[in-house]
Order: C-alpha cells, then structure tokens, then sequence
C-alpha cells in the first residue's frame, strides 16, 4: 500500500512513520506548517514550529522515505484560528483541535493526498485505534488510557474514517520512545508539546483580547453587578479562579451574553443540568443502530450515561441519567459504547 504518514516532527508520528515502513509500505512523510516562527515559551513547546520540520525531514532521511512539506498557514487560520475566534466572540469555548483533524490535518488531509498523491491511506500518530463494531470499522480508544485521543477524532467525518490509519493504538507512550530510542531517531526524547499551538503559550482571552481589543465589561451574580471583568471571553463555564469577585463564598462562572458583554456567576450546585443540545451530530455508526451510549462533554471529564436523544429542528437534544457538572458551548460531546467512539458534535447550548 502507497501510505502518507502525517509527521509533526515528534516521536509519536516519527513511530508511526516507523512502523509503517518496517511492515513493507511504501511511506511518503507529510509535514504540514501552519507556523513560520518557532514557538518557545518558558521552555515549553507549544506548537510546531520550523524545527520541528526539519526534525521531520531528518526522521524521513533516517528512515529512507521521501518527504514533503505543505505550507497550509492559509488553511490553517481559515479553517482553524478563525473558527476558534468567531466561537469565541459568540460567548462559546470552542475546541479547535477536534475541528482541525475535521478540517485541516486529519480527516480532510487524507482525502487531499488521496485525490494529489493518490495515496491509499493516512496514518497519523494519534493515541487511538480500529475495531470492528456492528459491522463498521470505527475508531476506538487507545490502550494507553492516560494518551487517548479518540475524543478528539469524534468530529471526522464517517467517509474519512476509511483512509486513516492509528498505529500506535496498542502502544503505551513508554513504549513509543522505547521504540525510537532503540531504532536510532534522535526525537525519542523530545518533549511533546501542550496547549493549542497556535496560542503560542497565551491564554485564549489574551490571543483574542490581541485580535480584537480590550472589551471590559460587569459581572453579575443573581441580577446584580458584583465586579468589573475584563471582556466575556476571558471566562469559560465553572471557571473560580481569576475572577476578582470577593462575596465571601465560592462563586463560579455559569454563563455569558456576549451582546452585552456581562458574565454571569453561581454557586456550584448551579453548574450540574441534566441536558445539552448539539446543533449538527455527527455519527461514524448509525443513530438507529446505538444501544446504551455514553457521552464525554470534556476532554477530561468522565463519561455519562446518555437516557435519551432526540432530533429537533435546532438541532439534537441530549439528556442524561444524571446531572453533569459544567456543559459547555463550543465544547465536543463525544458519544461511546464501551471503548467504541460513535461520534459527537459541537455543543450549542
């Protein structure tokens, strides 16, 4: 099989590269810059950065593949940055991560290089695996629990599930750098990086504040202001600290009107509903062939028994068998049976 393997420069896709070409393939590497500058900060790496693909060059020599460097910064700000800022100024907490392996480097990389290069599939280094389930083949969750990213795949769409490939599913990250290290790739002890990379370390109110200017505004606890903050998007839902509210007990984030500019504050036992809708759902298994789903509103939350779905015309209406503490508009709500991932969508209201 003619495999393109997305490469960030890391040990994780330098393994999957790895793998791919010891199991008889013929492998291209694709790198994809969405970044000219490097992004250091604090000794933290936090986006990719040119050093990274000249890390991804020299994996692909070591290997003895060919290479290919995309420069996607157009698609990537159109699709991605932007996205993240207009969610952001409708009062949302958007996700931007699980919309760019839908949009740019996951899901629609691998139909570009199969339409470009005529690849027959797209292996990527994602913490995520395939399974066989009621007779599709759909993206389940990694054996290394603590690196699963199948949460934020759950926004692909079903037609892209077919050209991707996870190989490191059933490797634990030890034994990823374990595997490096022995094969001879420098980046086994690379550090991973953290946060959204195009934040380049910034705080999300901060990279937006720069992009749109100070919009100071109230806080509101009951119908009454009880501080000045310093613009909607600065908050997200069940957020304490940083708030500068003193009312002598716990008061946590619970909503914003981004029109009017004011945050809206609680008492915690506010921040647990039952229910959430999603506008557009996306499902890689039939709606009518779930049985008893689970559903996860955050990437660190714990999943929740789901009691019913419906369709409205707004779009899904979810409720569950217990209150959830901290739904969050913008954020994905991935849907599991077991292990299984059956989709998700982006959480509206």
């Amino acid at each position: 099989m003619r495999i393109a393997v997305g490469m960030s420069g890391g040990v994780d896709s330098s393994v999957c590269c790895l793998l791919m070409k010891e199991t008889g393939h013929e492998v291209i590497g694709i790198t994809l810059r969405f970044h000219q500058d490097a992004c250091e900060t604090d000794g933290l790496r936090v986006c990719c950065s040119p050093q990274d693909v000249r890390d991804a060059v020299s994996v692909s020599e070591r290997l003895g593949i060919p290479h290919l460097t995309l420069s996607w910064e157009q698609i990537f700000e159109e699709r991605v940055v932007q996205y993240f800022i207009v969610e952001s100024l409708k009062g949302r907490t958007p996700n931007p991560c699980a919309v760019c392996n839908r949009e740019v480097k996951t899901g629609f990389l691998a139909e570009y290089l199969r339409k470009v290069a005529n690849i027959d599939a797209l292996a990527t280094g994602h913490y995520a695996k395939f399974v066989k389930y009621k007779g599709s083949r759909l993206i389940a969750r990694a054996r290394d629990r603590k690196r699963d990213q199948s949460y934020f795949l759950s926004l692909v769409k079903r037609e892209h599930l077919d050209m991707l490939l996870f190989p490191l599913g059933d490797l634990t990250k030890e034994e990823v750098r374990r595997m490096a290290q022995e094969r001879g790739l420098m980046v086994w002890d690379k550090r991973d990086s953290q946060d959204v990379c195009f934040l380049m370390g910034k705080e999300p109110g901060e990279f937006i504040q720069e992009r749109v200017g100070s919009t100071e505004g109230y806080f509101y606890f009951e119908g009454k202001q009880v501080g000045k903050h310093k613009g909607f998007f600065h908050y997200t839902i069940g957020q304490r600290k940083g708030l500068g509210v003193s009312l002598g007990f716990p008061v946590y984030v619970c909503g914003v009107n981004h029109e009017r500019n004011e945050v809206y504050l609680c008492r915690e036992e506010e921040l647990y509903k039952n229910w959430l809708l999603i506008e557009n759902l996306n499902t890689h298994l039939d709606l009518d062939l779930w049985g008893h789903p689970k559903a996860q509103v955050r990437y660190s939350s714990q999943e929740v028994e789901v009691s019913h779905i419906e369709k409205k015309e707004n779009g899904y209406l979810v409720t569950f068998r217990q209150p959830v503490r901290g739904i969050t508009p913008g954020q994905v709500c991935a849907f599991y049976e077991g292990d299984v991932l059956l989709g998700g969508g982006v959480i509206v209201e």
